[in-house]
Formats: structure tokens, C-alpha cells, sequence
């Protein structure tokens, strides 16, 4: 039988999917930013990409001081929770960078649209301010109630990466917790690239096939990455590290600091499990241990015919 397995390193991943100039929609909404694969990006040294998502975490800050940007499109950038993503401010005051910039609504809708294989869709946002003099939005009349609405064009990067909970070899990746416009983004994406904590057997993917929410066929490939989103969070397995967005707010203040770190931390090393093997481990076992234990972390004792509502009642009582 041929082998159906989307297995491999992320370098290889990052090579065999990721180009110059593409489009690339970066995962994430609080928990599972793919910041294994951007770092890994950087180190390939890939250059005038445009990241898209509708609220950007500091991957994206990382991703713009590394040179590797030409255009955001997005609906915020920042430095959640702290406040403005630094090197993402410089890079549009002196043009290095474009922006175009929508609302969060607004490209969720696009990522929606392109999720769905049409070229616009009709909403009634974007009708008043002054954001539709600068996007490209055209009014339409609805053809069953003759009311006016905005038409938002589709979004569909060439590429999108993701980080998830686990997947198997075949690249059917499940996500549990907070997703945000991941499964848009990526689904509207020509292909994806994803990391995970865990590579489980088929048969652990197929007792919940509900929350499989990339099946394999739309997987380019995917790479064991434990720790794969750190700094941020993957629920069930690690909490968001604060102080390391309290210090990259610091360190993204200054162009000289922020360069010698991505020299040091990033391009002169091997592989992001290097890059986590120079934080100290009582750190990084804190985050483990003052996260909220789900029973049974690899979720496997979950019974495939469960309703959500099922899975809450009991997660609860227990």
C-alpha cells in the first residue's frame, strides 16, 4: 500500500511549502500561535511574505524585525494583553512595510469566503465610517429584498501554519480549545503546514473524528513540534509564558537588541527544540503545572458519540 503519510521535520516542511513573496496566513487566536514554524521561517532566511490574520500576535513583530515581510494584511497587530507590537510600528512608519488594514469582522469574512471557494461574500458591515474608502469593498443590491450591502472580496493564501494539540501521519490534525479565525484561514489557504504537541496512531484521530478539523487531503504536512507555540499557550498542555511577552516588549524597543536575538536565538541555531532548550526548565515546567489539568491529556478517553454538551457536564463533575 502506498504510504499516506504527511510526516516530516519542520525544516523540511518550511522548504518544501513555503516560497518568497507568498501569501501566508498565521494560525493562532491566543493559544497555538505557530511560533515553531515562524522561527523557522526566519532561519530559512525567507523574504517578502505577506502575513494575513485578523488579530496578529508578536509572531507577526518577530516575523517583521526578521526581515521576512513585505505586507501585512490584518485587522490588529500587537502585543496582546501589553500593548503595541514594536518592530511592526517602525516598519510602517518608514515604509519598509505595506498594511492594508481591515476589520477583524471584516477579514474573518474574506478568510470565510475563501474557505468556501467563492470570489466575494455580502454582508452588512463596512456600510458606514470611513474604512470602505480604503479597502476594496463594492456595494450590491440583494436580488430577494433589494437591500443594500457590502461585498468583501475572498482571501486565499498560498500557504497557512498552524499549531494544534496532535495529529496523525496522514496530517489529520485536531484542535481543542479556542481556535478563532484558524479554521478559516487555514481552509481558505492553497496548503498547510502544521505542528503539533503529539503524532498519535489513526485510531486515537477516529474515536473523536469530530475534532478533526484539517483532514489529512488538505495537509501539506506536518511536524512533531512539543512546545511548538510557546510563548503562547496550547490548552491542555502548557499556559501562556507572561513574562516573555512582558519581555519582548521590551526587547522589541530597540532594533540593535531585538537583531542580535534573532541572530543568537534563532538563525545560529539548529532547530526550534534548541531554541527551547536555552530557557530554563523550571520555567518551562511552571507553565505545565499551573495549567488547568484536563483529564487524560491526550484526550483519548473521550468517547467518539459524546455531544459537547456531554463532554462539558462530565469534565465538570469530575
Amino acid at each position: 500500500m502506498e504510504s499516506t503519510s504527511k510526516r516530516m521535520s519542520l525544516a523540511e516542511a518550511v522548504r518544501q511549502n513555503i516560497a518568497d513573496g507568498q501569501v501566508v496566513f498565521v494560525g493562532g487566536f491566543g493559544q497555538c500561535i505557530p511560533f515553531a514554524v515562524g522561527h523557522e521561517i526566519i532561519r530559512q532566511r525567507r523574504k517578502e511574505l505577506t502575513l494575513c490574520r485578523s488579530g496578529a500576535d508578536i509572531l507577526f513583530d518577530l516575523l517583521i524585525a526578521a526581515g521576512t515581510t513585505r505586507k501585512v494584511i490584518a485587522g490588529y497587530v500587537g502585543n496582546p494583553g501589553i500593548g503595541l507590537a514594536h518592530a511592526f510600528r517602525r516598519a510602517v512608519q518608514s515604509g519598509e512595510i505595506e498594511v492594508e488594514d481591515w476589520t477583524n469582522f471584516s477579514l474573518v469574512l474574506r478568510l470565510h469566503a475563501g474557505a468556501l471557494g467563492i470570489p466575494y461574500i455580502p454582508t452588512a458591515t463596512l456600510i458606514g465610517g470611513d474604512m470602505p474608502d480604503h479597502v476594496d469593498v463594492r456595494s450590491i443590491q440583494c436580488p430577494f429584498t433589494g437591500e443594500v450591502l457590502r461585498a468583501v472580496p475572498a482571501l486565499r493564501p498560498d500557504v497557512a501554519i498552524v499549531h494544534a494539540q496532535r495529529a496523525d501521519e496522514d496530517g489529520n490534525v485536531q484542535l481543542f480549545g479556542l481556535a478563532g479565525d484558524t479554521l478559516e484561514g487555514a481552509l481558505a489557504s492553497r496548503r498547510i503546514i502544521a505542528t503539533v504537541e503529539e503524532i498519535v496512531p489513526r485510531s486515537v484521530i477516529r474515536q473523536m473524528p469530530d475534532r478533526t478539523v484539517f483532514p489529512g487531503f488538505r495537509v501539506a504536512a506536518v511536524a512533531h513540534v512539543p512546545w511548538g507555540a510557546y510563548p503562547s499557550y496550547v490548552d491542555g498542555y502548557y499556559t501562556r509564558d507572561e513574562q516573555a511577552y512582558g519581555e519582548w516588549d521590551e526587547l522589541a524597543r530597540s532594533d540593535e537588541r531585538l537583531s542580535t536575538y534573532i541572530d543568537a536565538d534563532i538563525r545560529r541555531v539548529e532547530g526550534f527544540a534548541e531554541t527551547m532548550s536555552r530557557i530554563d526548565k523550571q520555567r518551562l515546567d511552571a507553565l505545565r503545572e499551573t495549567r488547568r489539568r484536563l483529564p487524560a491529556v491526550s484526550y483519548t478517553h473521550l468517547r467518539a458519540h459524546e455531544t459537547r454538551h456531554d463532554l462539558v457536564c462530565r469534565l465538570l463533575l469530575e
